[in-house]
């Protein structure tokens, strides 16, 4: 083995002072949110994630793999090939070790295995470049990312299911423009988000089908004239394909696959800040039917000693906006851009996965300790006039009477009804005929008889009649929910099966470029 021991001393010194200023410019780690930013009560912390990789693992990763394919293709000889190995293997030693020697740049990595193998090691360079290596690194780490977000979906769904199980056929009130407008099941209202999370998931499996290609060996652009077997590192990276494209790998392609990262964890985050929207409305009430349990998710006012305020969902929506201004910022990066430029090469990909990550992880917890009071629901719905919906349809279907009628027939009962006071349970029959009657003659129906008898008429202003005759595909009535929901279960149950056979295909990958690896490494 060929050793510059003379020059090892300088080498690790300069090396250690380019790994302390690349940490100090954030090539390392991420940059943290403004320390200065006003703190808000949230939830508490999930269970670990798992700190992830860093950049310098994943980089040398990459040169596991390229020292593999540079001695299988015979750019180097075996011999050579073996000396690489041993000098990246020695610096992964001596980087666990040392954190300072951590970089994710591969020009201050370079050094340190100089100083183990000599200058003939830099052959592990051949056909590469910072460019390919930068974009196949960002791959990595994003697919990684893309992992732990998508375990932190499935467990937010699982939670909401789980809410929805428990009292899936309760009556609440439905809402559009901010005014109750029907009535529904809370079954139903909450598979409304089930739903729309579980479209998310596919968006994020969309995602990673993009990002898990291959951008390795395409060098700065064009390749090289090395015959680089970019399909073989594709292989020991776990990727499913190559980029073909040389220029498109790592100029152009960062752009739209960013996007579609970016624009995943968005779309998520706007579903579930409208769901915590949705839910924050119930605290403007003098009787919310949903509330958080008072503990670890709620705050007191430092005056007002009545105030139970409910920050875990303040928490989530800050974090819902963080994850849009992240998408926002790689868009505005990319936006007229030369290709080659570095603007969109940045981290804004991983850091929406990580808030998005978050979250979902609050939005977890929150709907943990979340208590629904199915009797107040019930009274908030009975107070106004949303079943009056279901009185015209009835109209129609049983009494023959023109639907424009029976809609302002309805109409006519209401402002009836809440001009006196009255809730629908309070409306007498005999105004109801009378107004029947008035309301058919400006349709030039004279002294027309409501078709319906006292008791008929009763039950069709209920909500529970309105929800339970509900035919339609995904309605409120409780034979749809329960089937939405067994559906929602299956998806779930699906899509974490899915990230399942990632991680093993990963894990396979892993072990199978280990041991290649090694055999390079030892010769045998």
């Amino acid at each position: 083995m060929f050793r510059c021991s003379a020059a090892s001393a300088a080498v690790l010194s300069f090396v250690l002072s380019t790994a302390a200023a690349a940490q100090t410019s954030g090539v390392v780690n991420p940059p943290s949110r403004d320390p200065s930013r006003p703190s808000v009560p949230a939830a508490p912390p999930a269970a670990p994630r798992g700190p992830g990789h860093d950049a310098f693992y994943w980089l040398s990763q990459v040169n596991k793999a390229s020292a593999v394919m540079v001695t299988e293709t015979g750019i180097v000889p075996p011999a050579l090939g073996k000396t690489i190995a041993i000098s990246v293997a020695q610096v992964i030693t001596d980087a666990d070790a040392k954190p300072a020697l951590r970089s994710g740049d591969y020009l201050a990595v370079e050094p340190l295995m100089i100083a183990v193998g000599g200058p003939d090691v830099t052959r592990l360079h051949s056909g590469r470049s910072r460019q390919d290596i930068g974009a196949t690194t960002r791959r990595l780490t994003q697919r990684e990312q893309l992992l732990v977000s998508m375990d932190s979906l499935s467990k937010a769904r699982a939670a909401i299911l789980d809410l929805a199980a428990k009292n899936p056929d309760a009556i609440v009130p439905a809402y559009t423009w901010g005014v109750q407008a029907q009535p529904v099941s809370f079954g139903h209202w909450m598979l409304a988000y089930t739903e729309a999370l579980q479209r998310e998931a596919q968006r994020m499996k969309s995602a990673y089908a993009a990002t898990n290609m291959s951008p390795l060996g395409a060098a700065a652009l064009g390749t090289s004239s090395f015959p680089v077997d970019r399909e073989r590192l594709a292989q020991l990276l776990g990727f499913d394909g190559v980029i073909e494209n040389s220029l498109d790998a790592n100029q152009i392609s960062p752009i739209d696959t960013g996007v579609d990262i970016v624009g995943a964890a968005a779309s998520t985050a706007l579903v579930v800040s409208t769901l915590c929207a949705d839910i924050e409305a119930q605290y403007r009430m003098a009787s919310p039917f949903l509330v958080l349990t008072e503990g670890e998710l709620t705050g007191i006012s430092s005056i007002m000693p009545q105030k139970r305020n409910p920050s875990s969902l303040q928490a989530i929506r800050i974090t819902a906006s963080d994850t849009v201004g992240d998408a926002q910022t790689f868009f505005l990066k990319s936006h007229n851009v030369p290709a080659g430029m570095g603007d969109y090469k940045g981290g804004d990909p991983e850091e929406a996965l990580r808030d998005m990550g978050s979250m979902l992880d609050q939005l977890a917890a929150m709907v943990g300790q979340l208590n629904f009071n199915a009797k107040r629901a019930a009274e908030e719905v009975a107070a106004d006039w949303s079943a009056t919906t279901e009185l015209a349809d009835t109209l129609q279907r049983e009494g023959g009477v023109p639907f424009r009628v029976g809609h302002d027939f309805a109409s006519d009962l209401v402002e009836f009804g809440r001009a006196n006071g009255y809730k629908p349970a309070d409306i007498k029959y005999a105004d109801a005929q009378r107004i029947f009657v008035s309301s058919s003659a400006r349709f030039g129906f004279q002294n027309a008889k409501l078709p319906l008898d006292e008791k008929t008429f009763k039950r069709v202003l209920t909500a529970e009649n309105m929800v339970s005759v509900s035919k339609g595909m995904g309605g409120p009535q409780p034979v749809e929910v329960a089937r939405m929901m067994a559906d929602q279960r299956a998806a779930l149950a699906a899509d974490r099966a899915w990230s399942a056979d990632r991680r093993d295909a990963l894990d396979a990958a892993t072990k199978a470029r280990d041991a290649a690896f090694e055999k390079i490494r030892t010769g045998n």
